[in-house]
């Protein structure tokens, strides 16, 4: 069975597990056994048509489905998958102060100071 490592921010709707042994011949059919198993976390990977998102990374042992064969990259037992959802915002961090977008830019020109 392959092992696909669950990312904190979906382990809620995963039944709180970090990782999860699935037998599957392809990275879509892993997924959707995945979903079928945790209904709660389809919304989260998919799109109302039927379509993974487009900020949910997949990579299968460290390589991007993306340049591989997307979800019809094959599956083996030994395998590691890896969902990694995009993460939009946040704040840099400079000397262990976090600040704003708008902040980032002043620090840029030197008008910025913690």
């Amino acid at each position: 069975m392959a092992k696909v490592i669950i990312p904190t921010p979906l382990r809620a709707y995963a039944g709180k597990q970090e990782a999860i042994e699935v037998k599957a011949a392809t990275v879509g059919e892993l997924l959707h056994q995945l979903v079928t198993q945790y209904g709660d976390l389809k919304r989260h990977l998919y799109t109302d048509d039927g379509k993974l998102r487009s900020f949910v990374n997949v990579y299968l042992n460290d390589e991007d489905i993306r340049y591989l064969e997307k979800e019809n990259t094959p599956v083996k037992e030994s395998d590691v998958i890896s969902i990694v959802p995009s993460i939009a915002g946040g704040m840099w961090v400079w000397e262990g102060h976090g600040f704003s977008r708008a902040e980032h830019e002043q620090k840029k020109q030197g008008g910025f100071s913690p």
